[in-house]
């Protein structure tokens, strides 16, 4: 056990639903818009295909960006005012001033992008929620409750496409032109507000502000953990683990296509192939949280990296999308022993009053994965093909695993 504590509130159980719920309607917004921002992008005006890839791929690298950027800054202000602050901060402003509503209003692919910037400066709901249900969960709970919060997201993201899809096509239809991918914004921004609400009225912190004069530098927090060697390979594996997940999702569907060449029934099968990992996280995240309260989390970890590596080589030379959806399904398990692993560890080595600073450099290391991945599975393919996207994926993940191994040895582990 760590030897950090904090008085944990007695109704934590209370906080962890509220923020389950908001994590699950974050995630779901995200993945009710993102994913046709493209076809809103080429409604707003005449557009070339070079354009509206262009335009598209700054909308979605623009949020990691800010985020990359911003997140120490929010982190040192969450250490003084506490992480539920930050949760009304980042559902209050995405749903009320800047980004999710607006960018219903918007007039040019332009507009989106900033937009989408300013909402990644403003964002973190579910970092921040993590970070406030770590520091609120007692220890020996810390496996169960990182896998649940993880879940949620995950959660999010499999309805919100769903959701998506049938609204935009729903409106579409009902008030033509770009309204269709205009009216998702607008309900997620109303959602988002409940959120607020709900964060605001029902989630309990029990935090201690610190004036930003007796705050501790970062770099004396970090020469006070017990391994900072520990500290540093978790933020990596999570840079690593986000671009994993991030280099093969653009390209799952165009890799089913090239499976399927004449088929019609391309997109229904490429959404089942791109859910199957949210499904097989979902289903084995309560289960591994448990074990890893258990064992602890580093093993859980090793575990994850080293059958997700093993998994990306069969998916590079399989020329079904059903194997291939299999495949995915037991990577999303895999995957449900990969971040909240890394989040535990850092939870159980991590002094209460640091936590918002030391999961706000976790949140930029996740932002810069997530640019990297983009970049990783757009720059493979284009270059080479989809399958080497998939040997260059493995890869990195087993790089993980051999860093797990050389710097988060026996000594370091938090059990």
């Amino acid at each position: 056990m760590s030897k950090y504590t904090s008085g944990l509130s007695k109704n934590w159980h209370l906080s962890f639903y509220t923020l389950w719920l908001g994590c699950f309607i974050t995630g779901m917004g995200y993945s009710m818009t993102m994913p046709f921002i493209s076809l809103f992008i080429s409604d707003l005006g005449n557009y070339n295909k070079l354009e509206i890839n262009l335009y598209s791929g700054l909308a979605f690298a623009m949020t990691f960006i800010a985020q990359a950027i911003v997140s120490p800054f929010w982190g040192s202000l969450a250490d003084q005012k506490g992480r539920k602050l930050m949760c009304m901060r980042a559902s209050g402003v995405m749903a009320l001033t800047l980004t999710i509503s607006l960018t219903g209003l918007a007039p040019n692919a332009i507009y989106i992008v900033i937009m989408r910037f300013i909402q990644g400066a403003f964002s973190g709901y579910i970092n921040n929620a993590t970070a406030l249900m770590a520091g609120e969960t007692p220890h020996e709970k810390s496996g169960w409750v990182m896998s649940q919060m993880m879940t949620a997201g995950t959660a999010g993201n499999l309805v919100g496409p769903l959701l998506g899809g049938a609204l935009s096509s729903f409106f579409g239809n009902l008030l033509g032109g770009a309204w269709g991918y205009r009216i998702p914004f607008f309900i997620t921004g109303l959602l988002m507000f409940l959120v607020f609400l709900g964060t605001t009225f029902f989630t309990k912190e029990n935090f201690t502000p610190v004036s930003r004069e007796k705050m501790k530098p970062m770099k004396e927090i970090m020469a006070s953990l017990p391994s900072i060697q520990l500290i540093v390979a978790m933020f990596i594996t999570t840079m690593l683990v986000q671009s994993a997940t991030m280099s093969i999702d653009p390209i799952v569907s165009l890799y089913v296509k090239s499976m399927m060449p004449g088929s019609k029934n391309v997109a229904l099968i490429a959404g089942i192939v791109a859910a199957t990992p949210g499904l097989g996280t979902m289903i084995a995240a309560s289960k591994i949280g448990h074990k890893m309260d258990e064992i602890g989390p580093l093993k859980v970890l090793r575990l994850g990296l080293i059958i997700g590596a093993i998994l990306f080589a069969p998916m590079a030379v399989t020329n079904s999308p059903w194997v291939l959806a299999a495949l995915r399904f037991l990577l999303g398990i895999a995957s449900a022993a990969m971040m909240p692993a890394a989040q535990t560890v850092l939870t159980l080595n991590t002094p209460s009053e640091s936590f918002g600073r030391i999961f706000s450099y976790n949140q930029s290391f996740q932002a810069i994965g997530a640019v990297l991945g983009s970049l990783l599975g757009s720059g493979i393919s284009g270059f080479a093909n989809y399958e080497a996207v998939f040997w260059v994926t493995g890869f990195t993940l087993l790089l993980n695993f051999l860093i797990i191994l050389i710097f988060a040895s026996k000594k370091n582990t938090p059990r």
